[in-house]
């Protein structure tokens, strides 16, 4: 016999009735929640702390938190695109002290002769900047400046600088990652111009050097028990510092078994080295070549969607990674290099 709570045992009318008993609700197989953090560098304009970790629920609160257009902002928003329940954390960290910024020069040459547009990719993002009939080099160059200035979520600054001779002045448009290291090589930048009369010189992000040490942050979150770690640099130094983390966290005494995540856009056979170098079980390396968008973004997405499955059973080759760019047929691995890939 069943006893009921709230529906009298003494009732003759006919009918259906239901109640609801939640006492016995906590006593079900317990969830498997997947807990995020990315580590990723913080701009000058940042409002919290470095080494704090902070919950992010949108990319306005992760530009507010972070900067906008640094690599914490743009990770960020990479993963809450690819999965928008994420249980995200972001912890910034500060660049090197020796850190270089990457840079790039855009030169335009001559005027315009017909309306059109001005073209400029940065990663996945396009600015179009109007071009009239008669503008000079002059107008065109504070154009480009003044639409980059004017897009904050890009990784990249714009700044005007004279390259010629005092004879014939000729100025040049500098592009400059947001933040120092070497990551800042990564930014892919492409240009085009439908308006006749002008020329577009554009060289790739060169320059960066030495990105910031990720340790610090790992240790700040040693005891705090995530369970996906996503790393903004797909280098052996930072990757084997995260391998040594999961390592310390996940072993018997620990006892807090957790994932590190990183993105690879490159070749097949640099990302086959770098998996070589590594060669851990805790680690895992999304390829995605000829991405626009930079490493760490894929890196951002790819974690995110590895915590959107909570069943440790299923498997994750058909989840999509929202939010990612679409590559030129150029650049997609063929079936050899995907078995290679998952082989290797």
């Amino acid at each position: 016999m069943i006893n009921f709570d709230t529906i009298p045992s003494s009732i003759r009318k006919p009918g259906k009735y239901f109640e609801f008993n939640t006492r016995m609700a906590t006593r079900t197989l317990p969830g498997n929640p997947q807990r995020v953090l990315i580590i990723a560098p913080m701009g000058t304009q940042a409002q919290v702390a470095a080494l704090t970790p902070l919950d992010i629920y949108s990319d306005n609160e992760a530009a507010r938190q972070f900067g906008a257009g640094s690599l914490a902002h743009l990770m960020a928003r990479a993963a809450i695109q690819a999965n928008s329940y994420l249980q995200l954390q972001v912890i910034g960290i500060e660049t090197a002290a020796a850190g270089k910024a990457a840079t790039a020069t855009l030169s335009l040459t001559g005027a315009a002769t017909g309306s059109g547009t001005l073209y400029l990719w940065v990663g996945d993002q396009r600015l179009d900047i109007a071009v009239e009939s008669g503008d000079s080099l002059a107008i065109l160059n504070s154009a480009v400046v003044a639409a980059v200035g004017a897009a904050t979520a890009l990784p990249i600054m714009a700044s005007t600088r004279n390259q010629g001779t005092d004879e014939t002045p000729r100025d040049v448009i500098t592009l400059t990652a947001r933040q120092a290291g070497e990551f800042g090589n990564a930014i892919c930048l492409k240009a085009e111009c439908t308006a006749k009369g002008v020329g577009i010189t554009l060289s790739d992000m060169a320059g960066g050097e030495n990105d910031p040490d990720i340790q610090p942050a790992l240790d700040a979150v040693f005891a705090a028990g995530h369970q996906i770690i996503i790393c903004p640099f797909s280098t052996q130094t930072a990757l084997l510092a995260l391998r040594t983390h999961l390592d310390k966290t996940g072993n018997a005494m620990e006892q807090r078994g957790a994932i590190g995540v990183a993105g690879w856009t490159g070749t097949l056979a640099t990302g086959t080295t770098l998996a070589g170098e590594i060669n851990d079980g805790r680690l895992t390396l999304g390829w995605y070549p000829g991405s626009a968008k930079l490493p760490a973004e894929l890196a951002a997405a790819y974690g995110a969607v590895i915590a959107s499955e909570e069943d440790p059973a299923r498997p994750l080759n058909t989840l999509p990674l929202a939010g990612m760019d679409i590559t030129p047929v150029t650049h997609r691995a063929s079936r050899n290099e995907q078995e290679n890939a998952l082989h290797n």
